[in-house]
């Protein structure tokens, strides 16, 4: 009887239940069919679009936008039937954690949706209007060409981007804020809006620069011209060094190079000062000063050089001993070597100490040199006072 009784139970819940069983079951089946639909729509409408193709082209990848978000729409509309079926067949326990991740999910759809459209438009703004830049800066090229610049540098290219980068990022901070993810979203915003601020100085320093480009290649320019007028070319073999800057190096375009190297350097450092790259602008301006003493150290080396050889020449002009020409162009050579090494920097008890023992060696020198040379001069000039003392020695 407790069998029969259970039984009866069991079939008669069942049979309550089996009508809500049955329509859940024809929820999920008519749901699967709605969002399978809805999956080919999507997917269909994303076609016609081009999105994969525009996509690839952009980014160069393989990525396949269109399947994904049909994908996307076929689970929400999955999810959405299952939590009907769920409701309909009243089990709470699964419900409640279902519906606050879906009513969490479906209220911040509005914000992806707001953030998608804002950087949209933010993207085919930015896109126009640095286009536009583009066509109207041939001007800029033509300027750059006559300012020398590379043609392989492309001044519309760079123009373009940067305008596309000035307008995009304020609007995708703005999209940003759309989505209402402050953990996220503040991080971003705050390197963006860093970013944003540090703009019109990289401008400042990218035009500083550019100035101090074109005003370094007109004035060199000129001074190649001036030099190469005043016979500067010349110099190199007047100056003795042919051998070390090369036979084919003019003078003129060493200098000229030499200049407009300072003058690229001198730009650098102003605008990493606009940067505010404190540390960077002073290792700058170190190694500034340092160049320019080691730079006029070599011309006062230079100069000397110039100098010992024009005294050796001179001294030694017609005649057979150059012994003494020699000696002055090394004492020349030496005490030039330590003003330059001086001027560059160098220890001053270290370039005393070398030109002490330079001048020291010569002395040395010359010494053994009139000692040993004139050893039997000495020996016969003796002997004629000796002889001169015996014959006045009155005789005994």
């Amino acid at each position: 009887m407790d069998l029969s009784a259970t039984i009866e139970s069991m079939l008669g819940r069942l049979g309550v239940a089996l009508p809500t069983i049955v329509a859940a079951l024809l929820i999920l089946l008519i749901g699967y069919f709605i969002a399978k639909i809805l999956q080919s729509l999507t997917y269909r409408l994303l076609k016609k679009t081009g999105l994969d193709n525009r996509i690839a082209a952009a980014t160069s990848s393989d990525i396949k936008p269109e399947r994904a978000l049909s994908k996307l729409v076929y689970y929400i509309v999955m999810v959405m039937v299952l939590l009907a079926a769920l409701d309909l067949l009243g089990i709470n326990s699964i419900m409640d954690p279902l519906n606050g991740m879906v009513h969490n999910f479906l209220g911040f759809i509005p914000n992806i949706v707001a953030a998608a459209l804002i950087g949209f438009v933010g993207y085919v703004i930015a896109k126009i209007v640095s286009s536009l830049v583009g066509m109207a800066s041939g001007f800029l090229e033509r300027m750059g060409q006559r300012a020398g610049l590379s043609t392989e540098i492309n001044l519309t290219n760079i123009l373009t981007k940067v305008v596309f980068i000035i307008i995009f990022v304020p609007i995708l901070i703005a999209a940003l804020d759309a989505l209402k993810l402050d953990a996220i979203t503040n991080p971003l915003k705050g390197m963006l809006e860093t970013f944003v601020g540090a703009i019109p100085k990289i401008i400042a320093a990218g035009i500083i620069i550019g100035v101090f480009y074109i005003g370094g290649k007109f004035i060199t320019g000129l001074l190649k011209g001036l030099l190469e007028s005043l016979g500067t070319d010349k110099m190199s073999e007047r100056l003795g060094l042919s051998s070390i800057v090369g036979e084919n190096t003019k003078m003129s375009s060493l200098i000229a190079n030499v200049v407009f190297f300072f003058i690229m350097f001198i730009g650098i450092i102003t605008g990493m000062e606009r940067l505010e790259f404190v540390r960077l602008n002073y290792i700058l301006t170190e190694i500034f000063e340092l160049t320019g003493q080691i730079s006029f150290g070599l011309v006062i080396l230079v100069l000397g050089n110039f100098l010992a050889n024009l005294a050796y020449k001179t001294m030694a002009s017609g005649r057979s001993d150059t012994f003494i020409a020699s000696i002055a162009r090394i004492i020349i050579l030496g005490l030039f070597l330590a003003i330059s090494l001086r001027t560059m920097g160098i220890a001053d008890n270290i370039v005393e100490l070398a030109f002490g023992l330079t001048l020291g060696a010569v002395a040395v020198a010359v010494a053994l040199s009139f000692g040993l040379g004139g050893r039997e001069a000495a020996g016969e000039q003796m002997k004629r006072i000796l002889d001169k003392f015996n014959n006045d020695k009155p005789g005994l």
